[in-house]
This record gives structure tokens, sequence and C-alpha cells, in this order.
């Protein structure tokens, strides 16, 4: 999942929420040189209004990741070229009071499932990363 959590009293703005929840989550401290821009809001399931920001982390082999244990389950990545591949992802479709309620993209990858507002954020990204291909 994407490291976030409402904004505290000393954040400035949406940006150094995401960079004070990315170090808080996984013990990964990016400056804002590394924000890419944020991507357009998107609702929680509370109604809660989300602000996806995207960054650059640079190579994963550099990274060192201490992922907070209370908040952070498991850390694992999806290359961008597997998100790509369409038998990789797909739709779930979910009902409520016996109807239809709504439809949110799915990307499968090994062992993983990447739905709900995660795969919501992914599908922007991919949109905007690769419009041609997604």
């Amino acid at each position: 999942s994407f490291p976030g959590g409402k904004r505290d009293p000393q954040d400035g703005d949406a940006v150094a929420t995401a960079l004070r929840e990315t170090r808080e989550e996984l013990g990964l401290a990016l400056g804002a040189e590394r924000v890419w821009g944020l991507l357009r809001t998107v609702p929680n399931r509370g109604g809660m209004m989300v602000a996806p920001v995207l960054a650059n982390l640079g190579p994963l082999e550099d990274m060192t990741l201490t992922p907070n244990p209370q908040e952070v389950a498991e850390v694992f990545t999806i290359p961008l070229d597997h998100l790509l591949q369409a038998e990789n992802q797909g739709y779930t479709h979910f009902r409520a009071k016996g109807r239809y309620s709504h439809t949110l993209p799915v990307f499968l990858h090994g062992p993983y499932k990447v739905w709900g507002l995660t795969a919501v954020i992914t599908e922007l990204t991919l949109e905007l990363l690769a419009p041609d291909l997604y």
C-alpha cells in the first residue's frame, strides 16, 4: 500500500504529509525535490479525499527500508512493465444490498492482489506514466 495518513498540524501541505508518512511508515526520508507532483484527489471508503503524491524514489537497490511493524505488514514492489501487461490487470465488481454498486481496478503479481484505493491510485499513475500503453 502507499504510505499515507491524515495531515498533521505541522504539515504545510499534502506533499509534506506524504513525505512525513513515508518516513514514519517506511523509514525512507525523501526531500521535496524527489516529488514529481500530485495526482487528482480521490475519495476513500469513508468519503475523505485522498491527495496522491507521486515521487521518484531512485534505484531500489540503493534504498534501505525500515518499515514500521505497527503500520506495515510487508513491503513488495511490482515492476512497471508487469503492471502494463493485460493479463495482470482486471476489475472487481462490488455489490451492496444485493445490487451492483461499483467497479474498481485490480492488479495481480504472484501472491499479491493490489485492489481498493491502492489500485485506483496505481491506475491513475499508469495513465500518467504510460498513456499509450495503459
